[in-house]
């Protein structure tokens, strides 16, 4: 089947096709009505605009480059998700990368955009990443960039996020509110600033507790192995009948897994709280409580931004900080 053109549009509606071409792209010459007309056929018999050909028309990309720590984490998946509709509604392809947690590799797959002369990149970093000088040399060649949900806040950029802290802060608040007499917290890589934020929520709810407050923070990584792994420390340290309250929700699944291993009961024994709300937490047994985030919303609020920010044409543009929404959602673990 041959692809739908333009001329193919404009011998269907009997007009020109630099009429047709200008309906397309919205020019302000073009009466309402013919746009709606000329989109409406267009989408009927699905064309789709050739982005080489135009980007070499205009000598103006439209691919935007994307950047996550892993693909195969459904938080991500969602926030690409959203991503590429605002992408698609707006007429720009993706480009994506996953930087495999790994900061050499996010900063190889930031210069092979920035070669491949994308119109702008968004970026959540990954929990190697110690410093954003990387990234900077790219901002102060006027690439544009914006960060969502693990941000750098050391640059004049716009951001995408939740406020980790609060979230923390009132999670640990409700598990004081159940009874737990001990939270212990599995922390995630304290490079990272949604970590340090989330420990920080945490410890904020325990120093407002005043006899509870004795916080025990178990570092590590963000994956299943992780929370498997910290179990083993916790029952080493002698805590039972407490709560833990795990970075994400894949340390929390990876505790949950070992502590049915050792025989122990959740949530007669040990409760346990999540973050994020992957799809995993109501499908294992006992759900997951855990904290939802807007990673969907998130994604297409940050490609907003970017689109936005690429096609403004004045001098100085003034960064964004947007921050969602969470939600607690109690389940079966507490």
């Amino acid at each position: 089947m041959k692809q739908t053109t333009i001329k193919n549009i404009a011998s269907e509606l009997k007009l020109s096709t630099s009429t047709v071409s200008r309906a397309l792209n919205d020019h302000p010459d073009i009466h309402e009505e013919t746009k709606k007309l000329v989109n409406s056929i267009a989408k009927e018999l699905g064309y789709r605009p050739n982005i080489i050909a135009r980007n070499l028309k205009s000598s103006k990309s439209y691919q935007i480059g994307v950047i996550v720590p892993e693909i195969r984490h459904d938080f991500f998946a969602n926030a690409l998700s959203g991503i590429e509709e605002v992408a698609y509604q707006k007429g720009y392809t993706v480009i994506l990368a996953q930087s495999n947690e790994d900061k050499e590799r996010e900063e190889i797959n930031l210069n092979s955009m920035y070669l491949h002369r994308v119109a702008g990149i968004l970026v959540s970093i990954s929990q190697t990443t110690t410093d954003s000088a990387h990234f900077k040399r790219l901002v102060d060649k006027g690439v544009k960039m914006v960060f969502f949900d693990r941000v750098c806040n050391d640059l004049n950029v716009s951001t995408v996020h939740i406020d980790d802290l609060q979230s923390s802060y009132e999670v640990v608040k409700y598990l004081i509110s159940k009874g737990y007499k001990k939270i212990i917290h599995f922390a995630g890589p304290l490079n990272l600033e949604i970590c340090r934020n989330r420990k920080l929520g945490y410890e904020k709810a325990l120093v407002e507790s005043g006899v509870l407050y004795n916080p025990v923070v178990i570092e590590g990584g963000m994956h299943e192995n992780d929370g498997y792994k910290h179990v083993d420390k916790m029952i080493e340290l002698e805590f039972e009948n407490c709560a833990i309250f795990a970075v994400n929700d894949p340390v929390a699944v990876g505790a949950v897994k070992r502590l049915k291993e050792l025989g122990i009961k959740v949530p007669e024994q040990v409760g346990i709280v999540g973050f994020s709300n992957n799809p995993i937490t109501e499908m294992i047994s006992p759900q997951l409580t855990t904290v939802e985030q807007p990673a969907f919303e998130m994604g297409r609020r940050a490609a907003e931004i970017l689109i936005h920010e690429i096609e403004d044409e004045s001098e100085v543009i003034i960064p964004s900080d947007i921050i969602l929404e969470t939600n607690l959602i109690v389940r079966e673990s507490t």
